[in-house]
């Protein structure tokens, strides 16, 4: 049996890293699981971790190089279609490019050419800002 492929996008909230991680070998047993990290995520180093390393632990975890790039994201609608995308961290950045329709980046083109084929996305946000200036974006993608 085929399995379901579950996009899986980071974004730059790279304190919840560990626990996307923790959650992934469940999921890629289960699923094919394509990552995609946010560019700034994909080359940003912090006291998290180094980027270099988060994009190697992806790849080794899913058996996929991450999609880093609005060129490599855009072929995931038409193309080569997911079951889902799972944006997990969502950065409240992202949430609102989301909102507004906004695609500058590898996760927010996946984002854009998914919900072309009328598929789910579940969005996982992390924000510092305690939700509140979030809230519209969040009611703006509901």
């Amino acid at each position: 049996m085929e399995k379901y492929k579950i996009g899986l996008a980071l974004c730059g909230s790279y304190c919840t890293y560990e626990k996307v991680f923790e959650a992934l070998p469940a999921l890629a047993e289960k699923y094919e699981i394509i990552p995609i990290m946010r560019e700034p995520a994909s080359r940003t180093d912090s006291r998290f971790g180094e980027a270099r390393e988060f994009a190697a632990r992806l790849e080794a975890m899913t058996g996929k190089k991450p999609v880093m790039s609005i060129k490599e994201a855009e072929p995931l609608g038409p193309a080569n279609p997911m079951d889902a995308l799972i944006i997990a961290p969502c950065t409240g950045n992202t949430m609102a490019k989301l909102a507004a329709g906004i695609t500058d980046s590898a996760v927010t083109m996946a984002a854009k050419a998914h919900l072309r084929n009328g598929k789910p996305v579940v969005i996982a946000f992390s924000t510092n800002d305690g939700l509140s200036g979030s809230a519209p974006n969040i009611a703006a993608l509901l």
